[in-house]
């Protein structure tokens, strides 16, 4: 009686090459990045600090106008005409 193999290589195999590569770029994005450990938390406080300043102003900015469809909201509570 013969028994089938089930596993199924060329699948594995694939797997395991997806594998290296998603290590890999994040390898390179670690050398990107270098010494600076803190990149992601800079970005994100210069977005608040746009934010900040765009709420400052009542988003009459012109840097102000992606903001628009997100606090024109009954959650967000902010209402602002784009039109002033």
């Amino acid at each position: 009686m013969e028994t089938e193999n089930p596993h199924n290589y060329r699948k594995v195999g694939y797997g395991m090459i997806l594998v290296a590569g998603s290590l890999a770029t994040i390898a390179l994005i670690g050398v990107i990045i270098g010494e600076d450990v803190l990149y992601g938390d800079k970005i994100q406080r210069a977005n608040t600090a746009n934010f900040e300043e765009c709420k400052a102003a009542d988003f009459a900015l012109p840097q102000c106008d992606i903001f628009w469809s997100k606090i024109n909201n009954d959650l967000a509570d902010i209402y602002v005409d784009p039109q002033t």
